[in-house]
């Protein structure tokens, strides 16, 4: 009798240029993911982003009543993955947020991602991306909700906090969720 193989999928979430220093929404220290998921990429089945694809009347942008400056607005150049990235290795992009009234910080809200991933028989979603307060939380609940183990890269998350500790609160939500952490020190 044959052990099943455990199939394991990378997800970055919103590796985009308006999440990076100097973008619209820029996430402090967003830029400094890219060097450990890139090290990654090669040791899973498949790699997955996902990207805010926003019209430009997207009700989360100030000017339509929403929190945040317009950003990843579709087409635009904030919108394009970061240059760091390793996009050669993508295997799969999943967008998001483009319904202009309503948010969509889950790459699992209404995308069918948690079904595909099953398909292809993968049970575990290794996570890393920004913003970890937003995207990155909610986005592992998506997936602990569409019964994937879910495993955060807590060296390859970063967080807005817009409030001080959102970060960290997020944390503990992710895990008290039942998702476990990790280093990518670790995997590697």
């Amino acid at each position: 009798m044959s052990a099943e193989k455990t199939i394991e999928a990378l997800l970055i979430v919103d590796p985009q240029n308006d999440f990076m220093p100097g973008g619209s929404l820029a996430v402090p220290d967003g830029d400094k993911i890219f060097s450990p998921l890139n090290a990654l990429m090669p040791k899973f089945d498949l790699v997955i982003a996902s990207q805010d694809w926003h019209p430009k009347n997207h009700s989360s942008f100030v000017s339509q009543g929403g929190i945040w400056p317009p950003h990843c607005i579709q087409g635009s150049s904030g919108a394009e993955f970061h240059s760091d990235l390793d996009q050669s290795r993508l295997g799969l992009i999943v967008r998001k947020g483009y319904l202009p009234d309503r948010e969509q910080y889950s790459c699992f809200d209404n995308t069918g991602l948690a079904e595909m991933l099953k398909c292809r028989g993968i049970r575990t979603l290794y996570i890393g991306g920004v913003a970890t307060d937003y995207c990155v939380l909610q986005s592992t609940l998506g997936a602990l909700k569409g019964n994937l183990e879910v495993v955060i890269l807590t060296d390859c998350i970063k967080a807005v906090n817009l409030k001080p500790n959102d970060g960290q609160q997020a944390l503990k939500q992710m895990t008290e969720a039942g998702a476990q952490m990790s280093k990518s020190t670790d995997l590697i």
